[in-house]
């Protein structure tokens, strides 16, 4: 992936890094999940790159590097800094215990995938709630219809009572599958952006 979270260790032979430059804007998960800026040394002292968090300046080599200001010396064995993208902001989200706030809000994630999964959808707990408590009330609606197939089958109910009943199962089958139907419908529009397209038509 472009400009994605990198996990090897500096000393090793990996590709070439990516490279950071002022006005960049970065992704710093050690000290905030908001998006930074970087700038020049603001005292124009050492040739770095800085950044400004809680009113103090923090210093990277162009590879994204922490940098100790008392003696030069690289302080991290992995790179501190990440590129602004969305990928990245995605797995920070996954990676720093499912939490990455921006400016405007705070998501968390909470994931489910397998390693082996190469297709993600990330979708809101109350769509998730929705669709659970449809399933639900469908369960409990084939329950009902069963129980009342049982009963005029074992002749529990006069032939009036069990049309009546007939009518008002007919009724509650039709407002369920129209439910069930929009449901389908708006996984189906995730679904469609996946390689597996529509799963199932309504």
């Amino acid at each position: 992936m472009g400009n994605s979270i990198r996990t090897t260790s500096k000393n090793q032979n990996t590709p070439t890094l990516a490279t950071f430059k002022a006005g960049n804007s970065v992704l710093c998960p050690s000290l905030s999940f908001t998006s930074f800026e970087l700038t020049a040394d603001p005292y124009g002292k050492r040739d770095l790159l800085a950044l400004t968090h809680d009113g103090s300046h923090f210093y990277y080599d162009d590879k994204g590097y922490f940098v100790k200001v008392s003696d030069t010396e690289t302080d991290d064995y992995q790179p501190s800094l990440f590129q602004d993208t969305p990928t990245n902001r995605q797995a920070i989200a996954i990676l720093y215990n499912g939490r990455f706030a921006t400016q405007a809000n705070q998501r968390t994630v909470i994931d489910t995938t397998d390693g082996n999964d190469d297709e993600v959808i990330l979708i809101s707990s109350m769509e998730l709630s929705d669709t659970a408590c449809d399933i639900d009330g469908a369960i409990g609606l084939l329950n009902d219809i069963g129980m009342l197939l049982w009963m005029i089958y074992q002749e529990k109910m006069t032939p009036s009572q069990a049309a009546s009943m007939a009518r008002l199962s007919h009724d509650s089958t039709d407002t369920w599958a129209d439910l069930l139907s929009s449901r389908l419908n708006t996984i189906n529009k995730s679904l469609a952006q996946t390689t597996f397209g529509d799963e199932v038509s309504a």
